[in-house]
């Protein structure tokens, strides 16, 4: 397994969170998670707009192996969704950290970001199995 990049923060429940120059946050899954859950055949996004407590189901992605929720790792409103992935979900599997996003959120509370974990942390984690 390689390392998870170090300028993201991490959910236990494998989503990335990157923090955006506009103050939004981009929402993935991790490399690790992508590859556990086998060839991506589908997605499906939230509506835009759209208010998440932290840990609500935001999304599904559907792969060969199973579906699985995509929780929202912080609260906040929906204000992107990376509608290419309608076409083209495999982008999850071959750049999960880059083309693979699935939603950008308008973070509520900034402080919710410390319960998050780092890519070390993360990564230990993942290596627990």
């Amino acid at each position: 397994m390689s390392d998870s990049p170090g300028d993201l923060y991490y959910t236990s429940s494998h989503e990335w969170v990157r923090l955006e120059d506009d103050g939004s946050v981009t929402v993935g899954i991790s490399d690790y998670a992508q590859d556990a859950l086998g060839d991506v055949v589908f997605v499906e996004l939230p509506e835009l707009g759209a208010h998440l407590a932290s840990g609500d189901e935001a999304a599904t992605v559907e792969s060969v192996k199973a579906a699985s929720d995509i929780l929202a790792p912080l609260s906040g409103e929906v204000v992107a969704v990376n509608e290419a992935l309608e076409d083209t979900p495999e982008a999850v599997n071959a750049e999960p950290y880059e083309d693979g996003w699935f939603f950008r959120l308008s973070p509520q509370d900034f402080n919710e970001l410390d319960q998050l974990l780092s890519a070390r942390d993360y990564d230990a984690l993942c290596a627990e199995g």
